[in-house]
């Protein structure tokens, strides 16, 4: 049985209580992990203030954060099996998936590194006489973040890096479900040499942990990654505070596939979009809308390869799918399907969870044509793909925009002049053409509508996590003249 620590103040210590963790692939506790509550909480929050405005931390140049940045990305990449084994092991996440991953988040404390000197602020040609007035961008002050068990430490990298650059400190709140790897990663910090409260790591329930966190009034931003309706919480919350947000939440993305498409490509990537991580994105390419003439075509496509896939255990480096998170959640996925299936759907491939130990469930597919599915609308978060096709460009463009999120999009076409009135037209806030799930810290990331708003990734989320200052200085030894006139 191992156990966990939360990190606050430059200490690793044990909350108020503690708490199990499951091992999806086996439905049995592993670990124990530490369970923060309001005190913690507080303590936390507290030592980031201190931090922010009177410890070393506030006394760095940007390059030196950056050197720090620096040490902390080759750590990361030095201990990436490590932390890709614990985040396997407490999410069911599959060991080719985590490891490709994690290696790949020291790019994303890499580029925050090297962007941490380049935040730059302005010089205003200003329409008065002597006069000199600057914009600076200074922190915008202590940011809580909240991040999801799903590829915990990408969707932290994409908080923590930024936040770390723009010069902040802050409170991370992993996930109940799963936090193993980011309190892990806590360890990195520590060798990495960064001030005790710059960088505070806890996790627990959201009544007790995430609810003090997001209301607290010495928090000034809020980061949140996870459903809409926790979000609306945070948002009420970020009431009591007036803490700005920014939230990076679900996905109901559709995937155009149009007849002169590759449709071998477009087949790997549709599997890439809905079967990869358990179906557990955020990105996830969950309705597929096919233009009718190749649809049976491509169906069949996709059943061979969704039956030829892989599910075993998750430590497996041969197993393509692995098990559900929680059993919370494949008992939603199972009766969404369910519901599906009795509301009209057809089911083309999976639909029945395994019997033995696990939280597992196959890659499934539902043809969804003429039916007023669940399916099309709500999110599975699980390896569930929902069907419809069209006839005219017009028809795939209002069949992809009819939903209330708007994360991501994906079209396979080898018109070029098609694919660029989809990119125009598609509400989301990324579009993928002939690829799908490509990333890059270079890149922002983010969506519309229920999908929430901001941006992480690229220099946008370094500069959402600034404030401008704006600096006035008069340059006459002139006395000023009437003082009740604003000048």
């Amino acid at each position: 049985m191992q156990r966990f620590q939360s990190y606050i103040d430059g200490e690793f210590v044990d909350g108020e209580a503690r708490f199990p963790s499951i091992d999806p692939a086996t439905g049995k506790v592993w670990a124990e992990m530490p369970e923060a509550r309001e005190s913690d909480v507080d303590r936390a929050v507290s030592a980031a203030e201190t931090a922010l405005y009177d410890g070393p931390w506030s006394k760095l140049t940007a390059t030196q954060r950056g050197k720090l940045l620096y040490k902390l990305a080759d750590l990361v990449a030095a201990n990436a099996q490590r932390l890709a084994e614990l985040e396997t092991r407490d999410t069911g996440k599959i060991i080719r998936e985590t490891s490709a991953q994690i290696a790949y988040v020291a790019d994303y404390y890499r580029y925050y590194a090297g962007l941490s000197d380049k935040i730059e602020g302005a010089y205003l040609p200003i329409d008065k006489q002597d006069m000199d007035v600057w914009l600076r961008r200074e922190p915008i002050g202590v940011v809580a973040m909240v991040v999801p068990w799903n590829s915990q430490l990408f969707l932290s990298a994409v908080k923590i890096g930024p936040a770390l650059a723009a010069g902040c400190t802050m409170v991370v709140k992993a996930s109940e479900d799963g936090p193993a790897p980011l309190l892990e990663f806590a360890r990195l910090v520590h060798e990495a040499g960064f001030p005790a409260g710059v960088v505070n790591i806890i996790t627990g329930f959201g009544p007790f942990c995430g609810s003090a966190l997001s209301r607290h009034p010495k928090v000034a931003h809020i980061a949140f990654t996870g459903g809409p309706e926790t979000a609306r919480h945070v948002v009420r919350n970020s009431a009591e505070n007036l803490a700005s947000t920014s939230l990076e939440l679900g996905g109901k993305s559709p995937f155009i596939v149009f007849a002169d498409a590759d449709l071998e490509s477009a087949a790997n990537a549709q599997v890439a979009g809905i079967f990869a991580a358990t179906g557990q994105s955020c990105v996830a390419g969950s309705r597929l809308i096919v233009e009718r003439s190749v649809k049976d075509k491509f169906l069949a496509m996709l059943k061979d390869k969704a039956e030829a896939i892989r599910i075993g255990i998750p430590s497996d480096m041969a197993t393509e799918v692995g098990p559900l998170a929680t059993k919370r959640q494949q008992d939603h996925v199972a009766a969404l399907v369910d519901r599906s299936v009795e509301s009209g759907a057809r089911l083309v491939t999976g639909g029945r969870r395994p019997e033995g130990d696990g939280f597992y469930f196959p890659p499934t597919i539902l043809d969804c044509d003429g039916v007023a599915s669940a399916s099309l609308v709500e999110e599975f978060f699980g390896p569930v793909l929902s069907v419809v096709s069209f006839e005219t460009e017009a028809e795939a463009l209002r069949l992809a925009n009819d939903t209330g999120y708007g994360l991501a999009s994906g079209v396979f076409t080898q018109n070029l002049t098609r694919a660029h009135r989809l990119m125009k037209g598609l509400r989301a806030g990324i579009v993928w053409v002939n690829t799908y799930r490509a990333v890059s810290p270079i890149a922002p990331f983010g969506g519309f509508g229920l999908s929430g708003h901001g941006r992480e990734g690229g220099l946008a989320a370094a500069l959402d996590y600034t404030r401008t200052k704006t600096i006035w200085l008069r340059t006459s030894d002139d006395p000023i003249p009437d003082p009740f006139v604003m000048r």
